[in-house]
């Protein structure tokens, strides 16, 4: 069975899925999926070099904000 975000299990009741993946140089994106949305992938053109993050509300799941923080040019 598929669950979400493509993990091996699904969570309990009253818990979010998640998976981060870092990505692999120039080669693999990074991307961050939440409660089996994709957030952040270079599909949806909003991850950049550096840290990506994604502010979500824990208690209803939806996202508040997704950006990237250059950590090489400063």
């Amino acid at each position: 069975p598929r669950h979400k975000c493509g993990n091996q299990k699904s969570c309990s009741q009253n818990y979010f899925a998640f998976k981060i993946i870092s990505g692999a140089a120039n080669v693999v994106g990074p991307s961050i999926c939440f409660d089996g949305t994709v957030l952040m992938s270079s599909v949806k053109n909003n991850i950049g070099r550096g840290l990506n993050i994604a502010l979500v509300n824990g208690t209803s799941g939806q996202l508040l904000k997704a950006d990237t923080f250059d950590m090489y040019s400063g």
